[in-house]
């Protein structure tokens, strides 16, 4: 393998991200493929033993394993770092092992987490049943409050966890502070940044230490394979993730890679488009709902500060019909947009998070977050904005609002 002419880092580094997602990670073989190879192969043969003694010591940059290294995954990693401004990047399984990987592989029993109590709820999970299962302390705060950060530390806080904005209330954090508060107490800032990806919010830019994503829904963009990233310093990948990962295996395969890869070439305009079309929609709906949560809306209490740290406020919206009965009906009544809980996806799709993403959780979990029975969240697609309309507004109708 070898990478095309110019495709070193002090070049693609100076590309803004919408190049870096088409050019960037990009290795061509000696065949010259305009497309990024496909590389389906766990394992690697050696010219001779030395070779080999080499690699496996670290004194070789050769490929060793796909547990550990691969060309196709190893492109995708790449492109995703160049994209997130990061010096390094792992490529998951998918979302929840990116997340479970970022905070596994620093933490110890003994540790302290402070987590944003509005949060996925698999990442929900992680903190309030996993990480106490092995003598890891949680504290989950109101992440809109940036007087809990500083207050909630102890001494032995290690991470701030938290998503922005968040699934599915659109809580957004403020990351200037928030990452501030934590540099100045030595702590790491994990940040869930799937909900907007590097295309629309960069929290790198804004004091970040690791970013975290399923690749699963914005960068895939179609809904077809499962997908996970972390970023972060290049000490932080190669010394404290990587280790973690080559031996317990959370590894994404090959062609999963491949799919993201290719996905992300359009994401720029995807994840642009998918967000005026939300604003669009939430603004037609909105004087028909007691409750519509989209941080692109001017009625969203941290609207401006969702302006000042994203490009554009992405594709999701939530809305409170008020009950469960009042939400299933309005689900069963959509014709165009689909009842799926992904997210990311270009064809719009809609879910009732209590009794989907957030059933799990428990009901004073999911009132604290705020995700109540009449509770709607919604992935705002590539289709025709007018369209959408049509079928939201008919649905409300049926369902009564």
């Amino acid at each position: 393998m070898k990478k095309t002419t110019g495709m070193d880092r002090s070049i693609t580094g100076k590309w803004r991200p919408a190049t870096q997602a088409v050019r960037g990670g990009t290795w061509r073989s000696e065949h010259g493929e305009t497309s990024e190879a496909l590389f389906l192969t766990s394992g690697y043969t050696y010219d001779d033993a030395q070779t080999v003694a080499d690699r496996f010591a670290g004194e070789d940059a050769g490929m060793t394993y796909s547990r550990l290294q691969n060309p196709t995954v190893a492109m995708l990693e790449e492109r995703i770092a160049l994209m997130e401004g990061a010096e390094a990047c792992r490529a998951q399984a998918s979302g929840m092992a990116a997340m479970t990987t970022a905070l596994l592989c620093q933490l110890s029993a003994g540790d302290h987490v402070v987590g944003a109590r509005a949060a996925f709820g698999s990442c929900r999970w992680l903190l309030d049943h996993l990480l106490p299962r092995f003598g890891i302390e949680t504290t989950v705060i109101d992440s809109a409050d940036n007087d809990a950060w500083e207050a909630a530390i102890r001494p032995n806080t290690k991470v701030f966890f938290f998503e922005t904005p968040a699934n599915p209330t659109l809580d957004v954090v403020d990351l200037a502070h928030v990452c501030g508060v934590a540099r100045a107490h030595g702590i790491v800032t994990v940040v869930d940044n799937a909900f907007a990806t590097s295309a629309l919010q960069r929290p790198m830019d804004f004091g970040a230490d690791v970013v975290a994503y399923s690749a699963t829904k914005l960068m895939d963009g179609q809904g077809r394979v499962l997908a996970g990233a972390v970023c972060g310093s290049r000490e932080f990948i190669d010394e404290v993730l990587l280790p973690f990962q080559r031996n317990t295996g959370p590894n994404i395969s090959p062609f999963n890679a491949w799919v993201v890869h290719k996905g992300i070439e359009t994401l720029d305009l995807r994840a642009r488009q998918q967000s005026a079309n939300a604003v669009a929609l939430g603004s037609f709906i909105e004087h028909r709902l007691p409750r519509i949560l989209h941080p692109g809306l001017p009625s969203h209490p941290r609207h401006d500060l969702a302006r000042e740290q994203m490009v554009a406020t992405g594709p999701i919206f939530a809305m409170d019909v008020g009950d469960r009965a009042t939400a299933f009906s309005l689900l069963d009544a959509l014709e165009l947009i689909d009842i799926s809980n992904n997210i990311g996806d270009a064809r719009s799709l809609m879910c009732h998070p209590a009794s989907t993403t957030h059933a799990g959780m428990t009901q004073e979990a999911r009132d604290e977050m705020g995700v109540t029975e009449g509770l709607l969240r919604i992935n705002v697609g590539l289709e025709d904005v007018e369209d959408l309309k049509e079928d939201l507004a008919r649905a409300l109708a049926a369902a009564g609002l």
